[in-house]
């Protein structure tokens, strides 16, 4: 499984998370404090070139009807000038609602997300629930093709089979956009 850097984009903050060489466990990394889109781009750079990145997952913040506003379309150009400039394979992920998860999960370990630390805890934890629901969906392509190329005898044919073609959304907001 390739090493995966998650970014929750935003102009002032960016979040950043990273999976497990298995692909099996999303952890933060840092947040990251910029004053220029270069900035963020430059940043985002030195931490894959850190953790040695085979791939990177940029959160779109899609309008809840999931239509793009001018915060997806920000955060799809930063992510074109992360693919551009790093040559990595750069897929963008809707984040809907990751900052509200992250922001109850801290509520829930009885920690703040106000301004200064918490924001950034914010941003981070928006990562790693970005990535969670990458690795998630990842995992359920790589079962679905296992399962369709399997025979019916094979251990990992589970005799399901899809009625109609739909695929099942994971996560947050869980569609790779193009």
């Amino acid at each position: 499984m390739p090493r995966v850097l998650a970014v929750d984009w935003g102009e002032r903050r960016i979040g950043l998370a990273v999976c497990d060489p298995t692909g099996t466990i999303a952890s933060g990394l840092d947040t990251l404090v910029v004053h220029s889109p270069a900035e963020g781009v430059r940043r985002v750079l030195e931490a894959i070139a850190e953790v040695e990145a085979d791939s990177v997952v940029v959160g779109l913040p899609l309008l809840l009807s999931g239509e793009r506003g001018e915060a997806a379309n920000a955060a799809s150009a930063f992510a074109a000038s992360v693919r551009e400039a790093s040559g990595l394979p750069v897929h963008e992920y809707d984040e809907r609602l990751t900052s509200a998860l992250s922001t109850r999960r801290m509520h829930e370990r009885g920690e703040s997300g106000g301004k200064g630390k918490g924001k950034s805890r914010v941003d981070q934890g928006a990562a790693i629930a970005l990535l969670e629901s990458w690795l998630m969906r990842l995992s359920h392509e790589a079962r679905r093709a296992a399962e369709a190329t399997a025979g019916p005898d094979d251990p990992k044919h589970d005799g399901a089979t899809q009625q109609d073609g739909a695929t099942q959304q994971d996560g947050a907001g869980g569609a790779d956009l193009p």
